[in-house]
């Protein structure tokens, strides 16, 4: 916590962290957290009573208001968000009860060739991507639908998780749909799921606009028929004029990317199905907390083996900057990732670079090509038939591509952090050390947020720093991502792990559990008649404060001790 943060105190509301200070209370020196509230009302807390704060993580709106003490506009805001909070929690109570009554496929336990097909993973697994895997199993061998999302940063081998799953669903003779949000990623998964099931008999098809709508008619009749096992595809999946004989597993790749319609659809497609969901935007711990009981979450938060951290660098971009990013990464048989997120101006860097590096290989891609077209250049560069790929962020979902580790982003000060992060998570998906340079203009032509948001995701580079940078931007997105947008507002109300908090305390009562109560016992240091005592209390969290005012002229000032 720095000085000038944002804090949360459960019972006074929001106000401005101001540092430490040392102060002789009641004949005792202790260090108190000093806090500001709106006038200038200071609060001073004990540093032993440090559990009282969090860090305020609000939206993205600008600074949040600070409280008044001694009024009630806190504790109303905290009562509104507590409302809306029991009313998302019997909600989800009852979904997860409705869904436990609706009867699914229980598959059968796996078999010899399931285990063949696990052995042929060429990579080592790691505790958490084991542990997700037993737990979808586990999932898919009861009589009720599942519903469990698997959360890991990029690259952590959630798709692995994904296609363990197909697998037992394709050899009980049940269907699987893969929805992706984009075409991009689309074509990636259907590589992917090609290449990991090639030993395997079954049939794998795409149904995205890459596809000719001949192609796309005849794959939904033999999908309709049975004849497709694993079907991959974009929101094109959720068409009424896509059938399946027999779906019996639904796999969404970054749910909170698709549309209202699109989830209004998804809902009534995995009505008594088997629902695996993956997502690489990180989930609160305190919100995983609170979830637990009523929806399955798995978290993979450790790297794959050999797995080494992408070393970040903020330039200002040149030729030389270019060229020599480029020519490391080409002199040790690499690939080169170059992002620039102006359809308008692509080719006119593409033909930058060609003039810096005459002799690379470059394919360029958009949003905005024909489907052919692009499906046709990005093979290329993942056939390594081409060495650097100019594109648009298309290529910031899942995009995994082992000999590409250097990423270059053009004007890096135009992205959100969430965008950088996924773009980063591009590179390093092997045991090479990946290199990701955010080319910046002068200092002066950015703004202090593009600066802010630089200087974090430089600063976490390590593996698994995607958890960190969520307390930033990715937790409130997540957030409102996972309980719905109606509930941005009291998040920001009250902050992201006050409201959690509650959330967790209401599905707790609504499962009957006792409401639980804080007991602390800690030593109290009174000076009485020239002898220090030491006393204990037990304190149940209802802070009654000493309130000091020596005039009207100074600012009030509440101490946090009995």
């Amino acid at each position: 916590m720095a000085v000038g943060d944002y804090v949360v105190h459960a019972e006074m509301g929001i106000g401005k962290y101001l540092g430490l200070k040392a102060m002789n209370f009641l004949g005792v020196e202790n260090d108190y957290v000093l806090l500001e509230y709106k006038d200038g009302d200071k609060l001073y807390i004990p540093v032993y009573r440090l559990n009282v704060l969090q860090k305020y993580v609000g939206g993205e709106s600008g600074s949040p208001v600070l409280d008044k003490l001694g009024t009630d506009r806190w504790s109303k805001a905290k009562s509104k968000a507590r409302r809306a909070i029991a009313e998302l929690a019997g909600e989800l109570m009852k979904i997860q009860a409705r869904r436990k009554l609706i009867p699914a496929h229980a598959f059968s336990e796996p078999s010899h060739e399931y285990h063949q097909f696990e052995m042929e993973f060429p990579f080592d697994e790691t505790p958490d991507q084991l542990k997700a895997i037993e737990d979808v199993m586990a999932d898919l061998s009861r009589s009720y639908p599942m519903d469990r999302l698997i959360c890991g940063d990029v690259g952590y081998g959630k798709t692995e998780v994904a296609m363990r799953a197909a697998f037992r669903a394709v050899f009980d003779k049940k269907q699987v749909a893969v929805l992706v949000p984009t075409t991009v990623l689309a074509f990636q998964h259907f590589e992917s799921f090609k290449n990991r099931f090639r030993n395997v008999g079954i049939r794998i098809e795409l149904v995205s606009r890459m596809r000719k709508p001949a192609e796309i008619k005849s794959i939904l009749s033999d999908a309709k028929e049975g004849k497709v096992d694993i079907l991959i595809g974009t929101h094109r999946l959720l068409s009424s004029d896509v059938v399946f004989k027999d779906l019996g597993l639904v796999v969404v790749d970054e749910e909170h990317r698709f549309g209202v319609t699109d989830k209004e659809r998804l809902k009534k497609m995995r009505d008594s199905v088997h629902l695996l969901s993956m997502t690489a935007t990180p989930i609160p711990r305190t919100l995983n907390m609170a979830m637990s009981g009523i929806k399955e979450i798995s978290i993979i938060t450790t790297p794959p083996p050999d797995r080494l951290s992408v070393r970040t660098f903020v330039c200002r971009s040149s030729p030389d900057v270019i060229g020599e990013a480029i020519s490391n990464e080409l002199g040790r048989g690499g690939q080169v990732f170059f992002i620039h997120n102006r359809v308008e101006t692509l080719m006119k860097v593409a033909k930058e670079i060609k003039d810096i590096l005459p002799k690379v290989q470059i394919e360029t891609g958009h949003g905005q090509m024909d489907g052919e077209v692009l499906e046709e250049k990005m093979l290329h560069f993942y056939k390594n038939e081409a060495q650097v790929l100019v594109c648009t962020t298309i290529v910031e979902s899942g995009l995994d591509i082992p000999r590409a580790n250097t990423i270059l982003i053009d004007r890096a000060d135009c992205l959100g952090l969430a965008q950088l992060y996924q773009l980063r998570g591009r590179v390093g998906r092997s045991d090479k050390r990946a290199y990701c340079y955010l080319l910046t203009p002068g200092e002066n032509q950015m703004t202090q947020d593009a600066k802010e948001r630089l200087q974090v995701i430089q600063r976490y580079s390590d593996l698994g720093s995607g958890f960190h940078i969520a307390s930033h931007d990715l937790e409130i997105r997540g957030a409102g991502d996972l309980l719905g947008k109606d509930q941005s507002g009291h998040i920001a109300a009250v902050g992201v792990e006050l409201y959690f908090d509650l959330l967790e305390e209401s599905i707790r009562m609504l499962q009957g559990e006792p409401e639980s109560v804080d007991i602390e016992i800690e030593p109290i240091h009174l000076l009485a008649n020239g002898c220090l005592h030491v006393d204990f209390r037990i304190d149940l969290a209802d802070w009654r404060c000493v309130r000091l005012a020596k005039s009207t002229e100074r600012p009030k000032v509440v101490l946090g001790h009995h």
